[in-house]
């Protein structure tokens, strides 16, 4: 099935990331949010960043303005335009609330239309299990979406081979490096990452090194770009937490127990740099 019409559901750093490569490369995109000021924010944000893509002379005035006039906002879920080709979901990172977004896309989208899950972490059969599971796939794309070129591609347990080749050839348009990977807990990316961060945690919590010295043994001494506890406050730390919960109820494994203190630290909102203060101060 050829994809033209494409519907993003959320409008927030990942959401807007999304709506912004499928536009840009000729995709129809309906940008899905709750709140009409969130959609502006979306779009302004989007705007913004293509900004930056002219200055660099990555792209062209034109390109710009012709990726923004194919970003249609839509107010609510159940106005998502029912003959979109693909609904990407791009909300928080909360399985419920995913879940219901698909609950409500299922009865407005035409039979065809293919549903994706950006989640980082849960498992793609257990949200697809009430929504068309045969058509339904995970799309991890890394933040910032516009820059990073990775995209995992994750199978369901009943996802079939039409829906994983149209989703590859899609992200293959998007001009993204799509890996498959099977539905585990985490999947490759957050499976890997996340208790590389989780550890630097406990590193900090024990005293073994400053938040500053840690974060330069892994840049300097691994040629990591920034440091696991930058990192952290860059995707936040809630989020990190969210993921480590995922990973640990889902292998039953003491090697995925989250740190005390980001638990701590999320308890006392201090998420990074989207909340002013995480590890380090912005």
């Amino acid at each position: 099935m050829a994809i033209s019409k494409v519907s993003v559901i959320g409008s927030g750093t990942m959401g807007n990331g999304i709506a912004h490569v499928f536009a840009l490369k000729g995709f129809d995109v309906f940008l899905v949010d709750v709140e009409e000021g969130l959609l502006k924010k979306g779009i302004d944000t989007i705007s913004g960043n293509l900004e930056r893509q002219v200055s660099k002379q990555v792209i062209t005035k034109e390109e710009k303005d012709l990726t923004l006039s194919r970003i249609k906002p839509f107010v609510g879920v159940e106005n998502t335009p029912g003959d979109s080709d693909l609904a990407v979901e791009a909300v928080y990172e909360n399985k419920e609330a995913k879940l219901s977004v698909f609950n409500k896309l299922n009865s407005i989208l035409k039979p065809e239309c293919i549903f994706a899950s950006n989640t980082s972490s849960i498992s793609i059969t257990e949200l697809s299990a009430a929504s068309r599971p045969e058509k339904f796939i995970g799309m991890h794309f890394m933040n910032p979406v516009p820059v990073m070129k990775l995209v995992e591609i994750i199978r369901g347990y009943s996802t079939n081979s039409e829906t994983f080749e149209t989703i590859r050839d899609a992200a293959l348009r998007l001009e993204k490096v799509p890996v498959e990977v099977f539905d585990y807990p985490g999947f490759v990316s957050n499976r890997i990452l996340m208790p590389m961060i989780n550890e630097a945690v406990y590193a900090l919590m024990e005293g073994v090194a400053s938040k500053e010295d840690i974060d330069t043994v892994m840049k300097l001494g691994m040629n990591h770009p920034m440091g696991p506890l930058t990192l952290a406050d860059f995707i936040g730390l809630d989020v990190c937490l969210a993921i480590m919960e995922v990973l640990y109820n889902g292998f039953n494994d003491s090697k995925y127990r989250p740190c005390p203190l980001l638990k701590k630290m999320v308890a006392a909102k201090k998420l990074g740099r989207k909340t002013g203060e995480g590890f380090f101060k912005y």
